[in-house]
């Protein structure tokens, strides 16, 4: 099993462009990055591992703002299995939240749908009137 990667391999790996593993670097998703002698960036397979968590979560919703938050323990008081719980728990509630907004518009698009259905039986039984 590989355990190192070049910057086109963990892009491979991952399914991020080059550009998009240098940007979660930059903007501090990630850190510790190795580097060969040339200076390339070489990822580890829990770079690439913790790159598939970064997909995952940004496909969940979650800013890159929020997966920073995500990454960091509140404080250094509460453990970071705590932290990370309690912000699960936080975007969870988000996510009910947005759910619930969603239902409310599905509700309004079936309203809508049966309303148009009434207005067509209704043209029909009036056409069939008039024939």
């Amino acid at each position: 099993m590989k355990t190192t990667f070049s910057s086109k391999e963990a892009a491979e790996e991952t399914g991020l462009s080059v550009h998009t593993l240098r940007y979660y670097e930059q903007e501090g998703l990630i850190d510790g990055i190795q580097r060969d002698s040339n200076g390339y960036r070489i990822y580890s397979a829990s770079d690439i591992a913790w790159f598939q968590v970064i997909t995952y979560f940004r496909k969940l919703g979650l800013s890159v703002q929020d997966i920073k938050l995500f990454n960091i323990p509140k404080n250094g008081q509460t453990s970071s299995a705590t932290a990370r719980r309690e912000f699960m728990e936080t975007y969870r509630e988000k996510v009910v939240e947005q759910m619930k907004e969603l239902q409310d518009s599905l509700d309004k698009i079936d309203y809508k749908i049966e309303f148009f259905r009434n207005m067509e039986r209704s043209e029909s039984a009036a056409k069939l009137k008039r024939d």
